[in-house]
């Protein structure tokens, strides 16, 4: 399995015979570039513009939007598993999705617009996982120590904060990655271009991993 940041939370997830999963893809209006991607299938957490715009990836047949669980082949599914966008039950942002795939014996999950702490129900239906894609910026979301929280709960083995405060959008009221480093103890994590994993070689992957956004050309 290969996994690429694209930018805020989108990510590029390539399995070995060659499937391609992109998560909540961002429109323009982000300020991150837009790139030209192309995937089997494509998951949507919420209907929020940098999250949703499935016009900027083509051929995709599938798009998971909705609660359930998708079968994708015998090895590969997808539970899309619902949740609030905010600590007051969805009543200031709404609903939202956490994707749990489990492909080529990982789990791997992706917590969208996550806004509350999850309660033992919620975690257990999530975890445990092999790598989180966790959002870490706060206001929008959880927040940093939160997101800590999260981690252990779902007893995370590799951790990639996302939907953080970055050059590119200076003026969203988020955080910048820093402060959840800190609250995890690797304040000196380590960055990565791509998260190349199998599930033979996951414990020698680093615990907390931040990834290098792709960059336009």
């Amino acid at each position: 399995m290969i996994i690429e940041c694209i930018g805020h939370a989108e990510f590029l997830i390539e399995l070995a015979d060659g499937y391609r999963i992109v998560t909540d893809p961002y429109d323009a209006s982000t300020g991150y570039p837009v790139f030209d991607l192309k995937a089997d299938a494509v998951l949507v957490s919420h209907g929020h513009h940098d999250h949703n715009a499935v016009e900027n990836v083509k051929g995709w047949t599938v798009k998971i939007d909705r609660p359930g669980t998708y079968t994708q082949s015998k090895d590969v599914t997808v539970e899309a598993i619902p949740c609030f966008h905010d600590n007051e039950k969805g009543a200031k942002r709404g609903s939202n999705l956490i994707f749990v795939l489990k492909a080529e014996g990982l789990t791997v999950a992706h917590l969208g617009d996550l806004g509350h702490l999850p309660d033992a129900v919620l975690a257990e239906k999530v975890g445990p996982v092999d790598i989180l894609m966790i959002p870490v910026g706060g206001f929008f979301t959880i927040d940093a120590d939160t997101a800590v929280d999260v981690v252990r709960m779902l007893k995370a083995r590799v951790v990639l904060p996302m939907h953080f405060r970055t050059e590119v959008n200076e003026g969203w009221p988020i955080a910048p990655v820093d402060g959840f480093l800190q609250a995890m103890g690797t304040p000196q994590a380590e960055t990565l271009r791509l998260l190349r994993v199998t599930k033979e070689d996951l414990s020698l992957q680093p615990h907390v991993a931040v990834m290098e956004r792709r960059k336009a050309e």
